[in-house]
């Protein structure tokens, strides 16, 4: 099992900032690559951004430029800097770990995290 516990969530104003965390905890090894998705209120749910073992990133396009997804790996965590929010950024934010280990994958999330960007 793997526990996954975001934080950084909070309240902005548009063109602020946050950094969001991501700390998984549990049986990690394997983990072969770890995403933020998001969903706001009457939308589905959305890859915002991922990030491999190998450290390769993958972004929305609504997000380019804007965020950066990165990974500590001393610390088990992975991190999504959110730099000139808009208030279409609003969403609950929640992080996901897959696990691959001999052809078989699991897929782990986090409690999400609220991300609130004013106009």
């Amino acid at each position: 099992q793997v526990q996954l516990v975001e934080s950084g969530g909070g309240l902005v104003q548009a063109g602020g900032s946050l950094r969001l965390s991501c700390a998984a905890s549990g049986s990690i090894l394997s983990i072969n690559r770890m995403d933020w998705y998001r969903q706001a209120p009457g939308n589905q749910r959305e890859l915002v951004a991922g990030i491999t073992s190998d450290g390769s990133t993958n972004y929305a396009d609504s997000v380019k430029g804007r965020f950066t997804i990165s990974r500590d790996n001393n610390k088990n965590t992975v991190y999504l800097q959110m730099n000139s929010l808009k208030p279409e950024d609003t969403a609950v934010y929640s992080c996901n770990a897959v696990k691959t280990l001999l052809g078989r994958s699991w897929s782990y999330w986090g409690q999400g995290t609220q991300v609130t960007v004013s106009s």
